[in-house]
């Protein structure tokens, strides 16, 4: 019994897909051999489809960081299943797993692309160390790629080097940048570029904000204060608020969002450093907890390394055991 996932993904991705797959799926190896590998040695061991079964996977499943909601939903369903007789061998509990795993992610995305808003204004919000300001550099060339034109704010203001960052990724990518100097006012910052992409006719505004502690009250009512002030530009905007995550920070990212939530209404995600966790199953305890969908995910340094997230290719790719 071989649990391969790889012929599913090349029957639903066009050929020019499978780098994307085959990156996803390298850069989640770590989760992969905690999750997958052991999943495997369980069930292709397994003479008896029972319960004991089902709780050795729910064990496996909190081990990766799926979560406790996440995985009792989870294990509900297999033992539905288990009960309706629909789990006869190993092979139909990995296939059940796997759309069960799908379906947890089925959250509707964000229409990045749809709004008539132009420009439309992307507010980034996370804490120190999420790679937040390398996560806009890596996301104004994925726009840029798709034909669109980017101008980014530099309104983390508490630090200079990170006003610095973002001009870097701004020249590297041919992109403008609109920068107050060191304690400048952030809002302020955010309202200018606003502005200028108005007059500028540019698609998509993507503003940088301080990293701040979810439990940083005073730093997370500036943020609330950006949402007021553009506002007085576009009644629309932020058209996009996305939160910054670092996933090797596993189940603590579940309190990060909800604060973030309530502060300044996110509505979607990016997952960063995927690729350096063996907890990349926080993915689903995120969109089970929150119901915020994930936009991108983090699978490497380079700045090609941010992936559209799609919920069935990157369950294929988590899922696929390397028979070793």
């Amino acid at each position: 019994m071989i649990f391969n996932f790889k012929k599913k993904a090349e029957e639903k991705a066009p050929s020019e897909k499978q780098g994307l797959f085959s990156r996803i799926k390298q850069g989640l190896s770590k989760t992969r051999h905690q999750l997958t590998d052991n999943l495997a040695s369980l069930l292709l061991g397994a003479k008896v489809i029972d319960e004991n079964l089902l709780e050795e996977i729910e064990t496996q499943l909190l081990m990766a960081d799926v979560g406790v909601e996440a995985t009792q939903e989870i294990i509900k369903d297999l033992t539905g299943r288990l009960k309706r007789h629909e789990l006869t061998d190993g092979e139909a509990v990995f296939a059940a797993l796997s759309e069960d795993l799908v379906k947890l992610l089925a959250v509707p995305q964000v229409a990045l692309h749809e709004t008539t808003a132009k420009p439309k204004l992307i507010l980034m919000v996370g804490i120190n160390g999420a790679g937040k300001t390398t996560t806009i550099g890596k996301l104004a060339k994925h726009l840029q790629e798709q034909g669109k034109t980017v101008l980014l704010a530099a309104g983390d203001t508490f630090r200079a080097a990170a006003i610095e960052q973002l001009q870097v990724w701004g020249e590297r990518n041919g992109v403008p940048v609109i920068a107050q100097k060191h304690g400048a006012d952030c809002a302020a910052v955010v309202f200018d570029a606003l502005q200028a992409g108005i007059a500028r006719g540019v698609d998509v505004v993507i503003a940088d904000t301080a990293g701040r502690l979810h439990t940083q009250s005073h730093l997370m009512e500036e943020l609330k204060k950006v949402t007021r002030v553009v506002k007085k530009l576009d009644p629309d905007a932020p058209h996009e608020v996305v939160l910054v995550l670092d996933a090797t920070i596993g189940q603590n990212a579940l309190q990060q969002a909800k604060e973030f939530k309530q502060a300044v209404d996110v509505n979607s995600l990016i997952l960063t450093k995927l690729d350096g966790t063996a907890k990349g199953g926080v993915v689903f305890a995120l969109v089970k907890q929150q119901g915020i969908p994930i936009r991108y995910i983090g699978v490497g340094e380079k700045i090609d390394d941010l992936k559209p997230f799609d919920a069935d290719m990157f369950v294929q790719a988590l899922l696929q055991h390397d028979k070793g």
